[in-house]
């Protein structure tokens, strides 16, 4: 099966590269390798794995029209070409709000431009090896979170988004489905189970979604449970004992 990976050399694509060797004939795009989807040739495949984008909510708000023209008119590209092959591309938890911001507004037009033969990932919280530096949890590993919002969010691990993207394309899913665990955490508590002292809470901005859980009743029906939780995560990176999060009334994955 030949596969075309788009961002394949960002956070998701690396880990699908690794998971995938043996499996599938792969052609990548990405502007690491000096492929810009909106101008290069575009192989003959049997599915596209399209991840490349620009990604990030605070940072669409300085330059929208560089969202509008890498998330939207490059996917449209892939969707006018590959009429008649499955395109498996990243959305985002924030589409099912895209009033508040701009790179949610792209994910949502994302949605209703897709072909029948198409399926919107809605991606929640994704962490891993190759996280943005500025994200959350490898602030927290690194202990330098300076302030939290009031916010709570769906933590899923990249291998797990694999084995998801993995499933989807096996089992040639269509339309669009949530992809998280259905577990939210508050940020405080994921900072109390890493015993950081208190930081500063401020409310969270109109911009972002409250709460991005998942509804998982999609990837249960297909058979996908996700493995890793962030609690589990941040027990073997602190070299914890599970049972040290107890007292932090935090629910522990099985």
């Amino acid at each position: 099966m030949k596969i075309l990976l788009t961002g394949s050399e960002g956070m998701i694509g690396s880990e699908l590269k690794k998971y995938w060797a043996g499996m599938y004939q792969l052609h990548f795009i990405d502007l690491k390798l000096g492929t810009d989807l909106n101008t290069c040739d575009l192989p003959k495949v049997d599915a596209v794995v399209h991840l490349a984008g620009k990604s990030g909510v605070r940072e669409s708000f300085g330059n929208p029209m560089e969202y509008w023209k890498n998330n939207v008119m490059a996917t449209k590209r892939l969707f006018d070409h590959y009429t008649d092959t499955p395109v498996y591309y990243a959305s985002s938890s924030t589409a099912k709000e895209p009033h508040r911001n701009p790179y949610a507004l792209t994910k949502y037009t994302l949605e209703q431009l897709a072909p029948e033969k198409s399926l919107g990932m809605r991606f929640t919280t994704v962490y891993g090896t190759q996280t943005r530096p500025q994200m959350f949890i490898p602030k927290l590993l690194r202990k330098e979170v300076t302030y939290i919002n009031n916010h709570t969010r769906d933590f899923i691990h990249v291998s797990d988004v694999c084995r998801a993207i993995t499933m989807f394309v096996q089992k040639n899913i269509n339309g669009v489905i949530d992809v998280g665990t259905g577990k939210s955490y508050h940020l405080q508590q994921l900072l109390d189970a890493y015993g950081i002292d208190t930081i500063p809470m401020q409310e969270g901005g109109e911009h972002e979604r409250k709460d991005n859980k998942a509804d998982t009743n999609q990837l249960t029906a297909i058979g996908m449970v996700p493995r890793i939780d962030v609690i589990d995560y941040l027990c073997q990176e602190k070299e914890l004992d599970k049972s040290e999060f107890s007292k932090y009334n935090v629910t522990i994955g099985d």
